[in-house]
């Protein structure tokens, strides 16, 4: 059965389309393409993931990333609304960053924990980052080869969801809810690792 969009995120993006066509409206009118919003968005998630979560102050880098990571639509407005870039190069390099971004939002995680000798919680979030690469590179490799991979419980704006959720409230003060977080994607994302390679080799072996 083919992944779907969540109810929620289904239910976002529509209302968040409305909110950000004013901005790119007026990005269009100054000559400002999606592929330049795509690149300002993963600058400034890049940025912020690696100045802000290691300096503990996470309730800041999680609402500062969130900005950013609304550039994931706004480019996808820009494009759809003349801007120059909306083309396949586009989509490579969209679906590029992002994995740049994932990255340094768990690399930034990361050297939280270190900071703080957590070891274990360094390690759980190396296994988010490494198996949420995965993830990515399974659906792609698979569609590279004409099957499809659109299985699996964390795609990434669950991943992202769960991961800027967790750090905002523990840099509330709201305990255990970072380790509660990062545990709980591990297991989703390895998880979701090995049911995208059972349905393509399930697909493999029907051709």
């Amino acid at each position: 059965m083919a992944y779907d969009r969540t109810a929620m995120l289904k239910l976002l993006r529509p209302a968040m389309t409305r909110i950000l066509t004013p901005l790119g409206r007026a990005l269009v009118g100054r000559g400002i393409g999606p592929n330049a919003v795509t690149a300002i968005g993963t600058l400034g998630t890049v940025v912020a993931a690696l100045t802000f979560f290691p300096l503990g102050h996470l309730t800041v880098g999680a609402l500062v990333i969130t900005v950013f990571v609304l550039f994931d639509l706004l480019d996808g407005v820009v494009a759809r609304l003349g801007g120059k870039g909306g083309s396949t190069w586009g989509a490579f390099l969209d679906s590029t960053l992002d994995r740049v971004a994932d990255a340094a939002i768990f690399a930034g995680l990361i050297l939280y924990f270190v900071s703080r000798q957590d070891t274990l919680m360094a390690s759980v979030t190396l296994v988010c980052l490494i198996a949420g690469t995965l993830v990515s590179y399974a659906k792609a490799r698979a569609e590279g080869l004409g099957l499809t991979a659109d299985v699996g419980l964390a795609e990434r704006p669950e991943r992202l969801v769960v991961a800027l959720v967790a750090a905002c409230f523990s840099g509330l003060g709201v305990p255990y809810v970072l380790p509660a977080g990062m545990w709980l994607l591990a297991a989703a994302s390895v998880i979701t690792v090995g049911q995208r390679v059972v349905a393509v080799y399930r697909q493999a072996r029907e051709k």
